[in-house]
């Protein structure tokens, strides 16, 4: 057969190329080797992920690259186009064809469709076929890959989900991570889930969260742990300084208190009470590491940041302020700020200058 490179390459290599876009490249450019007139192809895969229902990938021959559109509405009968992403894409190319193959259901499966500059013949369109055939094996092993990040990040987190991934399963220190560091709390939780049923307990937290987390990945933090209504967020120094970390931190605090005002308002109009809240801002080191015992682990943050940060919060209420700052991190901002003097934080030996945002 005239594609048997491409064959040899499905068979033998394709699972070893890093993700499905890099696989959807090398095909597209190993059919195009063997003779194959092809223009452009796109690969729609369902996708595992809490948000994102599909995913398709668009590769043009003439460059090379390779770009990404995301679905969010499920593929079927309710739903028809949600397949079509790719199959418009190249007929807007203006290509002489396009060749649609379903690589199993549509539901858990994938779709492969290809243009070319020309109509193909009968035996180059059976040669597609085979392709499809031999394109089974290496994307149900991409999307088991995808759906196993997915689901890691989804409950993990970015930063403990690329750990696990990485084949970290026992029990170690962990590394050093230099970070501002977020911490946020919902004020009389207790009382709220008391007296409210639980659905809407569950519904009011969702909400919180979705204001929290929402705000800190804007500002390109990472929520490490949902701790019962709390939230611990850092934003790592790295790539930016810790003065940049700490104005994004701010940023992502003002987001998300305007959110939370946004919901207390929706809240009233439906006769609820308001969700009150506490925020406290630290910077420094922490360590996250995989503690647990020999057989359930957990990635967690420990150390005297963290400590401090989650005491400082709990400041908020004595204080009557709802955003807290230590001096560690107030020193990398030079956003104005109110000084609240010293305070002695729970289980901390030494006082902490504390601040608050000037308003």
């Amino acid at each position: 057969m005239r594609l048997s490179s491409t064959l040899s390459f499905l068979v033998d290599d394709a699972v070893g190329v890093p993700d499905t876009a890099a696989f959807l490249s090398a095909l597209g450019a190993r059919l195009v080797a063997d003779g194959l007139p092809i223009t452009a192809g796109a690969l729609t895969q369902a996708a595992a992920h809490p948000i994102i229902a599909r995913r398709t990938w668009l590769w043009r021959s003439d460059t090379g690259r390779v770009i990404e559109a995301l679905g969010f509405e499920a593929a079927g009968p309710a739903n028809p186009g949600s397949r079509t992403v790719g199959r418009d894409w190249l007929a807007g190319l203006g290509a002489a064809t396009v060749r649609e193959h379903v690589i199993g259901d549509i539901h858990d499966g994938a779709v492969i469709s290809w243009a070319a500059n020309r109509s193909l013949s009968g035996s180059e369109l059976e040669e597609l076929r085979e392709v499809a055939r031999f394109a089974a094996s290496p994307l149900a092993v991409f999307a088991a890959r995808s759906t196993l990040a997915a689901l890691l990040e989804a409950y993990l987190g970015r930063r403990s989900a690329a750990q696990v991934l990485a084949g970290r399963l026992r029990r170690e220190l962990g590394e050093i991570v230099r970070a501002a560091l977020l911490y946020a709390d919902l004020r009389g939780f207790t009382e709220l889930s008391e007296m409210t049923d639980p659905k809407d307990v569950v519904t009011a937290l969702d909400a919180w969260f979705d204001r929290i987390a929402g705000a800190v990945h804007a500002f390109g933090g990472e929520v490490l742990k949902f701790i019962g209504d709390g939230v611990l967020a850092i934003f790592p120094v790295g790539e930016r300084n810790a003065s940049a970390a700490c104005d994004a931190a701010l940023r992502s605090v003002a987001a998300a208190r305007a959110g939370m005002d946004h919901l207390d308002r929706a809240r009233a109009a439906q006769g609820l009470p308001p969700l009150p809240f506490g925020m406290a801002l630290h910077v420094g080191e922490m360590l996250w590491g995989n503690i647990g015992t020999a057989d359930r682990l957990d990635f967690t943050a420990i150390g005297p940041s963290v400590n401090v940060v989650s005491r400082l919060e709990g400041l908020c209420r004595t204080l009557g302020r709802p955003v807290l700052l230590s001096g560690a991190f107030a020193a990398e901002t030079t956003q104005p700020l109110l000084a609240l003097g010293e305070h002695t934080l729970r289980g901390i030996a030494a006082p902490c200058a504390v601040f608050t945002l000037n308003e």
